[in-house]
């Protein structure tokens, strides 16, 4: 037997206000009083959930705007003034959602409003480039990839699963950021515990045999065979409950839990290419923590007012962060630069953030401006 769907009171801004003006005027009705009180109880656990800081975005937009898979308990798991109020909403103007063209065009000063960032690791090194625009994140690497040597093979691109992310140009061999799986499972983990609970320790375990693998300093054809005796039968074992799950009829495919499940699915193959592919990454972590850079200047500074200011910004947030990649003083180094540029427009590869120490010993220095 199904449940009775929970009551839903939709109380648009014009109707609030037309309420307020009639109790200035009158006593209230029984419809206005509801629609009154139900807007004051869900402002109310709005303010509490944000005071206590015990929500996120995503389900803020759930409690305001509904959700089409998930059940109520899992929007608002708690009993509180809400749910007795039937589930009530308070729904201001909200401006049309924009077509995906409208939203190309960014916002700001000059509707600069996309960050780009690939770290890029050869042979123990890292580069991070940063893009401000309105190009995505594929259209920005296969402008880095024009510029690299034709007789090299293909590389693996480590991003998650948005489309937009490869270029088509170019081919790569593509890995899904297993991270962007495991959080689908983290947010439904208070609606079902014991399947998340084994997901993720399932998960843990592969995530401590790369880390086991880092600390003794494994060569990539060492680490994969590691990954492939030690991880390989935790995935094998992950991928059969998965379907079990459906097949048994435990999930539902439209739950939260049969959505996370959906996604690992999908992109099994690329999630689980560190089985396959020596040096293939776990995750896509170092970027996420490498765009932390583009907000924080975001927040600093709100945004470019040129496009060129944007193109010049980049520039210094990708010398300083590869710095900080390499171990190197940014500041030490831009001033090294500044203070040897002569030598650098010479000889620019002995400038790099990781060997620029080098030329400035005695006698190196000199002989690259004397050359």
């Amino acid at each position: 037997m199904r449940k009775k769907a929970i009551p839903r009171i939709d109380v648009p801004m014009e109707e609030l206000e037309k309420v307020l003006e009639r109790a200035r005027k009158e006593p209230l009705d029984e419809e206005g009083y509801a629609k009154l009180k139900a807007s004051l109880e869900t402002l109310g656990y709005l303010v509490q959930l944000v005071e206590n800081k015990d929500t996120t975005i995503h389900r803020l937009r759930q409690i305001l705007f509904g959700s089409s898979t998930e059940k109520t308990s899992q929007v608002l798991p708690t009993e509180g003034v809400a749910r007795q109020a039937g589930n009530p909403t308070v729904n201001p103007k909200v401006p049309a959602e924009k077509t995906s063209e409208e939203k190309s065009k960014g916002h700001g000063r000059n509707g600069t409003e996309a960050y780009s960032g690939i770290v890029s690791t050869r042979e123990g090194r890292r580069i991070a480039l940063f893009f401000t625009g309105r190009k995505h994140a594929g259209e920005n690497l296969a402008e880095v990839l024009s510029k690299r040597a034709s007789e090299l093979g293909p590389r693996i691109q480590m991003c998650d699963a948005l489309s937009r992310n490869p270029p088509k140009e170019f081919q790569l061999i593509l890995a899904n950021c297993i991270a962007h799986g495991r959080r689908k499972f983290v947010e439904v983990a208070e609606n079902f515990p014991e399947e998340c609970r084994y997901v993720l320790e399932q998960l843990r375990e592969v995530y401590k045999n790369d880390a086991l693998a880092r600390g003794q300093g494994m060569s990539p054809e060492q680490r994969l065979h590691f990954h492939q005796v030690d991880s390989g039968p935790r995935m094998k074992d992950l991928e059969t409950w998965f379907k079990k799950q459906f097949a048994e009829r435990k999930v539902e495919p439209n739950s939260g839990l049969g959505g996370a499940i959906l996604y690992m699915q999908k992109y099994w193959d690329k999630l689980t290419l560190f089985l396959r592919q020596a040096g293939a990454p776990l995750d896509n972590n170092i970027v996420e923590r490498t765009l932390k850079m583009a907000i924080l200047h975001r927040k600093n500074a709100l945004f470019y007012k040129t496009q060129n200011g944007a193109r010049v910004g980049d520039l210094f947030m990708s010398l300083i962060y590869t710095c900080r990649l390499c171990g190197a003083n940014p500041f030490d180094y831009l001033t090294e630069l500044q203070r040897h540029r002569r030598e650098l427009f010479r000889n620019s590869p002995d400038w790099m953030p990781w060997n620029y120490r080098n030329a400035l010993e005695p006698g190196v220095a000199s002989s690259a401006a004397s050359s």
